[in-house]
């Protein structure tokens, strides 16, 4: 059966949708190193992919090592976090948000080659709402 078509925010797409709308899925890799993950994530966010880099990371949490496992389900949920705010769900994003961090502060140690700073800051951008005047 084939994959139904999804936006670049992973949404499914209707049947009768415009073709030009879908966006290629990521391959399915049963087995993806730290180093090939961590490069495709950042280079899916580049292109303002969360939902991309949220599978990519999702695939190395399934094949990682046992003692890594929190922290690539950590990394997962900052991209879903990130997918989350740019479908407009600010809610759903801090949510998603906070228990990534929450995950990430008990991790004493990450995977090489993850930029530990930049997750965290991105992670604090999402859960800190803009102040009114």
């Amino acid at each position: 059966m084939a994959q139904r078509a999804r936006d670049r925010l992973g949404r499914p797409l209707a049947d009768d949708a415009d073709p030009a709308l879908a966006v290629q899925p990521v391959p399915d890799a049963s087995e993806v190193t730290s180093a090939q993950a961590w490069s495709q994530a950042l280079a899916y966010l580049a292109q303002d992919l969360p939902f991309h880099a949220h599978e990519v990371l999702e695939q190395r949490w399934r094949c990682c090592p046992a003692e890594e496992r929190a922290a690539w389900r950590a990394l997962a949920q900052w991209a879903a976090a990130l997918t989350h705010q740019a479908r407009g769900n600010q809610v759903g994003a801090e949510r998603v948000a906070r228990r990534a961090a929450a995950v990430l502060a008990d991790c004493t140690e990450l995977p090489p080659p993850i930029d530990a700073r930049l997750v965290r800051t991105s992670l604090d951008q999402v859960t800190s709402r803009p102040t009114g005047p």
